[in-house]
C-alpha cells in the first residue's frame, strides 16, 4: 500500500517536472533565436531530469 503511493507521488513529481521543463525551454526559444544555446539548455535539462530519477530511485 506504502509502496503504491510512493510511485503514483513519484510519477506525479517527474510529470510536474517535465512539464516545467517544458515551459523552460519554450521561454528559451522566444527569447533567444541562437541555436546553439537552446541545444545545450538541453542537453543540461535531460541531465538534471536524469540526475533526478535516479536520486528518487535509488
Amino acid at each position: 500500500m506504502m509502496m503504491m503511493m510512493m510511485m503514483v507521488v513519484v510519477v506525479v513529481m517527474m510529470m510536474m517536472m517535465l512539464m516545467l521543463m517544458m515551459m523552460i525551454m519554450v521561454m528559451m526559444m522566444m527569447m533567444m533565436r541562437r541555436r546553439r544555446m537552446v541545444v545545450v539548455v538541453v542537453m543540461m535539462m535531460m541531465l538534471m531530469m536524469v540526475v533526478m530519477i535516479d536520486g528518487i530511485l535509488t
